[in-house]
């Protein structure tokens, strides 16, 4: 039996190793724009999803407060430029989200005894740890504002830092 010579495949194995490297390279390429735009995606519906809650709680409040024109009926919290600057804007929605349900006891309040309430939200809040996806975050009430039922915080986050012992 006759072993054909090696030097006449060598063209066609050079080419196919191309091809298929070229295969492999454009997988990775689709992949990572394929994952690149999920993740920007994901990122627009935990977004759109913070909205809507937010949007419903205010919907169901004024909805029950509609009568009253003094009562806290609407919060809006607002983080700090330069703590919102470096957290991940998806941990800073979770982190508002859990701020957000803390504070859900002043809606419904009176706007004139918001005074007592502010100092009561302060030491509340004044450097609270919130886990968000396994990063501790303290929160620090920075500005209150009362405006035509719309209580506005000014939240300054910060990631904190692991202690050593």
């Amino acid at each position: 039996m006759r072993v054909p010579p090696f030097e006449r495949l060598r063209p066609f194995m050079q080419l196919s190793s191309v091809f298929v490297l070229g295969m492999i390279t454009g997988g990775m390429i689709y992949n990572a724009i394929w994952h690149a735009s999920f993740n920007q995606l994901w990122t627009n519906n935990q977004d759109l999803q913070f909205q809507l809650q937010q949007a419903e709680e205010d919907n169901k409040t004024l909805r029950k407060y509609s009568k009253r024109q003094t009562v806290v009926k609407e919060i809006k919290l607002i983080p700090e430029e330069a703590s919102a600057e470096k957290i991940d804007s998806i941990n800073l929605k979770e982190l508002l989200r859990r701020v957000s349900r803390d504070l859900e006891v002043l809606r419904g309040r009176d706007m004139f005894e918001i005074d007592s309430d502010s100092k009561l939200v302060r030491m509340l809040l004044h450097q609270k740890k919130y886990t968000v996806r396994d990063k501790e975050y303290t929160i620090q009430v920075k500005t209150m504002l009362v405006m035509e039922g719309v209580l506005q915080i000014w939240l300054e986050a910060k990631e904190r830092l692991p202690e050593s012992h």
